[in-house]
């Protein structure tokens, strides 16, 4: 593990530690740099990817704050979410209507013709081609869909429609990366990747999205309360 990542890892492990909703303080740089012995900068990088997923504030001339909010909820982040939209970019591949398959039809609630969308855009991180989607969406609920929507943030699309989301429901799976998308993407075939399936809900229940997405620098880290209740779920009557 990177040192950086390591930083991160510990400094979560240790904020997590606390179970209150008391304001605390994270000690300066130049000490969590001593404790770590990394450089300021390694150090830097860290708090900084802690403060883009809400986890602590920088306050100039104050310190570095942990968020209380923070702790209270299960925490979730990814290689994507973490980066600032400022620091990503969509290019449109193709966008076309289409009749749904059996799957869409059951998954959007649509009839056999009843058109949906589907387009294909690669995702851009520090300006690195990292991913490759293929989303589907009905067209009566988006007729406006359009290559400027695209390569743009779907999900402000959606709420600037004045609809409201509910969940995302994600699965993950280790791929290898096809001879096609090795060419969009401009790696190697065969390359290890993450396969991404994404499903956006409303409130009320309805989808608004299905994503298939390949990532090839992909990473995740999530805190959540442990689950009691499960662990005695699967280890049947064999007691804990």
């Amino acid at each position: 593990m990177k040192k950086k990542e390591f930083v991160i890892q510990d400094l979560l492990s240790k904020i997590y530690q606390y179970n209150d909703s008391q304001r605390r303080k994270l000690p300066p740089e130049r000490q969590l740099a001593m404790e770590y012995d990394v450089s300021r900068f390694t150090i830097r990088k860290a708090l900084e990817k802690l403060v883009s997923i809400g986890v602590i504030e920088i306050i100039q001339g104050s310190g570095i704050w942990l968020n209380p909010q923070a702790r209270n909820n299960p925490l979730v982040y990814n290689s994507i979410t973490e980066k600032r939209f400022d620091q990503m970019a969509f290019r449109m591949v193709n966008l076309h209507k289409k009749l749904p398959n059996r799957e869409e039809q059951q998954v959007f609630g649509l009839g056999e013709n009843d058109y949906i969308w589907q387009f294909c855009r690669l995702r851009y991180v520090d300006n690195q081609k990292v991913q490759i989607e293929i989303s589907r969406m009905p067209v009566q609920d988006f007729p406006d869909l359009n290559q400027q929507v695209i390569e743009r943030s779907i999900q402000q699309y959606v709420l600037s429609q004045g609809l409201r989301i509910s969940h995302l429901l994600t699965s993950y799976q280790a791929v290898a990366i096809s001879k096609e998308q090795a060419a969009l993407l401009e790696c190697k075939k065969g390359i290890p990747a993450m396969h991404i399936i994404n499903r956006g809900i409303l409130e009320g229940g309805r989808v608004f999205e299905i994503s298939d997405i390949v990532d090839i620098n992909y990473s995740c880290t999530y805190v959540i309360p442990y689950n009691h209740d499960n662990l005695a779920w699967r280890q049947g009557n064999q007691g804990v």
